[in-house]
């Protein structure tokens, strides 16, 4: 039964600790637009889209007022615009052009799913949609895009991690004017989950419903609030109050979902219990961490401190809804959270400590910003090595790193709202050119031989 005291606590957790939904994403497959030609396979994607979509800002708006709980984003994801592209040929721009129009017409934060999945090689359509990433995320503004070139059970296609490195720079060049926004909003997987509702990593798989809506949740400052109440306490004391912490938050996730879905007549699918930070001060990943006893996000301590956080997450989370899916667990985008920020910016938070931190963590290496001059073969490396954790220890991994076109180590990026700014961070420059130039397909490890 609901007392007061759980009611003030929510109240206060949503005032003063940072909680928040931090997505309502509406999936939307475009399977059934598919046509020769491109002109009216775009017409049906927009008139899908805006019918599907109509109301779902609207309805987010309403649960927010009458629960007050802040619904910050309202989103959409679609099925991998490259199998469109395979049915029409064409421009594929043009659908990029399109899905930016219907998220303007709805209302929506971000669009996303100008994807391809090429894990284990490129199918008709896949080059064509890849090789124009550059110039759809420059043309739009809503739009986001992912490639997924690894999985645990078939590996890691390097044919495309060769092709991605080239693309992410590409993609900076042409977004320069912009701080580079268009490799903001690039996102490239080992293990994509289909029914992620997080950008810019968003599509919705073939193996997803017709329309469904997917509910990612929040709260860092929610669980640093809590671990401030218990100073002395030993780790495990720590981890069930993570736990406990969790399950609230979930549950706010799981009420607001199903009732977004029964507002909308569409099916709830699942809900992301992820810990996205936002780089406003108190609602950072990086400071549970610190708040657990590390001086600094990024000094030793800081791997195994982000496993025990990642692991409470989903064992609470787990509990309070029906269904958990997409990416769950503890985000880390330097860019986007506020201790992570101060921690690149003394130097005590390095790329390596990073990569080191994603085989405990969700995604992987999210929002860094690295040198303008670093070659894509040097980026085509470092997913490389980010797929090759993700694939060997079957969990989701990704990079989203952005070449900031004309500034050196110590400069920074600055994207404005949750993407927040970002320092230029030193990347080690030894080519790993001959490596990249091979191709071909790393195996899958042996562990995919699980049948």
């Amino acid at each position: 039964m609901i007392n007061m005291k759980d009611i003030m606590e929510t109240v206060q957790m949503i005032e003063e600790e940072h909680l928040d939904i931090r997505t309502i994403t509406m999936g939307i497959s475009l399977l059934s637009c598919c046509d020769p030609d491109v002109e009216r396979a775009c017409q049906k994607v927009y008139d899908k889209i805006t019918a599907y979509a109509k109301d779902l800002v609207q309805v987010g708006e309403q649960i927010e007022a009458e629960y007050g709980i802040p619904i910050i984003n309202k989103r959409i994801s679609v099925t991998p615009i490259a199998m469109l592209v395979a049915a029409s040929g064409g421009d594929p721009v043009q659908y990029a052009l399109t899905l930016d129009k219907a998220a303007k017409a709805v209302g929506v934060n971000f669009i996303g799913g100008y994807s391809a999945l090429v894990h284990k090689g490129f199918a008709a359509g896949d080059k064509e949609l890849i090789e124009s990433i550059p110039r759809a995320l420059a043309q739009t503004e809503f739009v986001c895009s992912s490639v997924n070139i690894g999985s645990t059970k078939t590996g890691i296609n390097m044919d495309a991690v060769g092709v991605m490195g080239k693309v992410v720079c590409e993609t900076a060049r042409l977004t320069a004017d912009r701080d580079c926004i268009g490799a903001a909003k690039l996102v490239v997987f080992c293990n994509a989950p289909e029914d992620n509702p997080f950008m810019a990593g968003a599509f919705h798989g073939p193996g997803e419903p017709e329309c469904v809506i997917n509910v990612g949740v929040s709260g860092p400052g929610v669980v640093r609030a809590a671990l401030t109440k218990c100073p002395d306490g030993n780790l495990t004391d720590i981890a069930d109050i993570i736990k406990k912490t969790a399950f609230k938050i979930t549950r706010m996730g799981q009420l607001v979902g199903s009732e977004a879905s029964r507002r909308l007549g569409v099916p709830f699918g699942i809900v992301d219990l992820s810990l996205a930070p936002t780089p406003e001060v108190g609602d950072s990943v990086a400071h549970i961490l610190e708040e657990m006893g590390l001086a600094q996000c990024g000094c030793y301590g800081t791997t195994a401190a982000l496993a025990l956080l990642n692991d409470a997450v989903k064992k609470g989370g787990v509990m309070a809804s029906s269904h958990v899916g997409g990416l769950s667990g503890a985000f880390i985008p330097v860019s986007e959270d506020a201790g992570m920020i101060a921690a690149a910016r003394t130097g005590c938070l390095k790329l390596e400590k990073l990569e080191a931190m994603t085989a405990v963590c969700s995604v992987g290496l999210d929002m860094i910003v690295c040198p303008g001059d670093t070659p894509a073969e040097v980026i085509a490396a470092i997913i490389a090595d980010e797929a090759a954790i993700g694939m060997v220890n079957s969990k989701t991994t990704a990079v989203r790193i952005i070449p900031a076109i004309g500034k050196k180590e110590g400069e920074e990026l600055e994207f404005g709202g949750l993407l927040g700014s970002g320092p230029v961070m030193p990347v080690n420059q030894v080519s790993p050119a001959k490596f990249i130039r091979r191709g071909g397909r790393i195996p899958a490890p042996l562990q995919s031989l699980k049948n």
